[in-house]
């Protein structure tokens, strides 16, 4: 194939000429390193390329050589329990290959070519296939089958279907195409990371995403396809509360992208996961986990492509069936990768010098987020949480604001609440979730009492909290009337006792759904009766000293097993001594 030669460097960005033919999002091997690249722009023989390394030392008039492919990802057995960078180097053969520090133009698979994974068809021979099928089996982990498929947009007849062990790179299967071609089919695909993979249909969602933090699943939920943007300033919680999404969310597969942050956070990751045993299973969590990690010190121009690499990961298991969790920390990062390139491009900026396509290229990332039937068979769904890191925790900047215009769940993180050690700090009053309507028939089916209803009332009382907040700061609490007080009381419960879950706690770090609405139905029942109470004459201090108040405080630290019986002992010791105070 052609070679151009480079004729402009000016950080990743790279101009060559001499490139005729070439394609948009070409993938080009760049200098004598063979640095890889992308081609963003094309104008007659010249070709304008991002480059994925470092590019210092390339020099006008070296080689530009041309792979006549578009960046795509391996897609096999080995993706779980990986460790990948931007553009899907595997990192931990990279260390293996070239020590410590990623030696530029390395070039290494991402998938294990050598490892012989067990493949258990699925199909017989003559059996008729359609794009998506499944062909056969093979145990990638101890709790994740992979489902070897059709590539997309391929349909035939078995002619051939092999038993036993293979690489990635030997053919398991072949099929006869309608126009008489014959196809192998091996256990390692590739697909272009900027392309969506197909779909038959998709779904409406409408089964809660949970992840046993209670303000997300019973205040704002996210369902299994939907989307969600957690944006906060700077030490609120952002990673945190994706960490916790990542261990305790009822998905099947979880993908963490580590875009542009902090070596330490992602150093963490790693160390945590592969200790952590996973709920569902007993296993390490690390049997079901993707890491894609592009670090802040790692090249910008990998940074923007990571976020693809990591959703195309995901679309993959998803047409396997699984429910799939992704996490992108944080969008902003690969937002300001976006402005760093498009102003080495020269292009005529946009608001806070963002590039003005920014609001489409965000969309098309979270778009590809959904449930949905890959064919007729099986469903499967990609949840995408992306943290946001506006600078100064000002929400109106433009990144924040496009990516509200398109997902339906906002979580926003407080630097108040944070600075009161009021964990996770999000912001029950700015926050919202619009998946509430879609998820209220299953809460409806697996709790007895009205989810809607006490969502609803808890988050009235806390509203009418920070009206009656206005008048304690200018008279004090003890001019209000005795129901306001009560209020107050109250929704310092909601607050503390509900709202805030202490992430490194043996019992409080996950609140399964029951256990969520039974105390959140107890401290509403405590507002129900000291309101009747106060009626009858009974003062606010009185109910203040009350024992119950002090076993409400402590129900989340009550282990799963024995909350049913110490709730109801709770409600009965409520009414007890309620009622032996109006009584008095």
């Amino acid at each position: 194939m052609k070679e151009g030669r480079i004729k402009k460097v000016s950080g990743p960005v790279i101009i060559a000429d001499q490139m005729e033919g070439t394609e948009m999002y070409e993938v080009v091997k760049v200098g004598e390193m063979g640095l890889f690249g992308e081609v963003i722009e094309l104008e007659g023989d010249e070709a304008t390329i991002q480059c994925y390394e470092e590019t210092s030392g390339v020099a006008p008039g070296e080689k530009v050589e041309r792979t006549g492919s578009p960046l795509s990802v391996e897609l096999g057995p080995g993706l779980i329990n990986s460790i990948f960078d931007g553009i899907q180097r595997p990192l931990n053969k990279i260390r293996e290959k070239g020590g410590n520090f990623i030696p530029r133009g390395i070039d290494v698979s991402s998938l294990d070519e050598e490892k012989k994974w067990e493949f258990k068809p699925k199909v017989n021979e003559g059996d008729e296939v359609e794009a998506l099928s499944v062909l056969g089996i093979v145990p990638e982990t101890k709790v994740i089958d992979h489902k070897v498929m059709v590539p997309p947009e391929t349909e035939g007849k078995v002619t051939e279907i092999r038993e036993g062990e293979f690489t990635v790179n030997e053919t398991i299967a072949k099929l006869e195409l309608d126009d008489g071609e014959t196809k192998e089919i091996k256990l390692k695909q590739e697909w272009p990371v900027r392309q969506s993979r197909p779909v038959e249909e998709k779904l409406e969602p409408s089964t809660p995403l949970l992840t046993g933090q209670r303000i997300l699943d019973t205040f704002f939920p996210i369902t299994k396809g939907g989307t969600a943007a957690v944006p906060g300033g700077f030490g609120t919680g952002k990673t945190v509360l994706q960490h916790q999404i990542s261990k305790w969310a009822d998905a099947d597969v979880i993908i963490f992208i580590g875009c542009g942050e902090r070596g330490n956070e992602m150093a963490e990751v790693l160390e945590d996961f592969p200790e952590l045993e996973d709920p569902r299973t007993g296993e390490s969590l690390m049997e079901r986990t993707i890491l894609v990690a592009n670090t802040s010190n790692m090249p910008v121009a990998a940074r923007e492509s990571s976020i693809y690499t990591g959703i195309t990961l995901a679309e993959y298991y998803r047409d396997m069936g699984y429910d799939v969790a992704l996490q992108a920390d944080s969008t902003s990062r690969w937002a300001e990768a976006l402005r760093e390139i498009s102003g080495r491009l020269e292009e005529m900026p946009g608001e806070e010098g963002y590039p003005a396509y920014l609001a489409s290229r965000l969309a098309g990332f979270y778009e590809r987020a959904g449930m949905v039937k890959p064919t007729e068979q099986r469903k499967g769904s990609v949840s995408v949480v992306g943290a946001v890191s506006p600078p100064g925790g000002d929400f109106s900047e433009p990144v924040t604001q496009n990516t509200l215009r398109i997902v339906k769940v906002f979580w926003a993180l407080s630097t108040e609440l944070k600075d009161r050690r009021h964990f996770p700090a999000i912001d029950w009053l700015e926050s919202y979730s619009l998946y509430t309507d879609d998820v209220e028939e299953w809460w409806d089916q697996e709790v007895e009492k009205d989810w809607y209803d006490l969502r609803e009332r808890s988050l009235e009382l806390l509203q009418q909290e920070d009206e009656l907040q206005e008048v304690v700061q200018l008279v004090g609490p003890d001019a209000l009337p005795e129901k306001e007080r009560v209020i107050l009381n109250v929704t310092k419960m909601l607050r503390e006792d509900f709202l805030q879950q202490n992430a490194f706690h043996e019992v409080d770090t996950y609140c399964e759904p029951h256990k969520q609405i039974e105390m959140l139905d107890i401290i509403l029942d405590y507002y129900d009766i000291a309101s009747e109470a106060v009626d009858e004459g009974v003062s606010v201090e009185e109910l203040n000293q009350l024992e119950v108040v002090d076993r409400i405080a402590r129900m989340k630290e009550i282990p799963e097993e024995e909350f049913e019986e110490k709730a109801e002992d709770i409600r009965k010791q409520m009414e007890e001594e309620i009622n032996s105070l109006e009584e008095e």
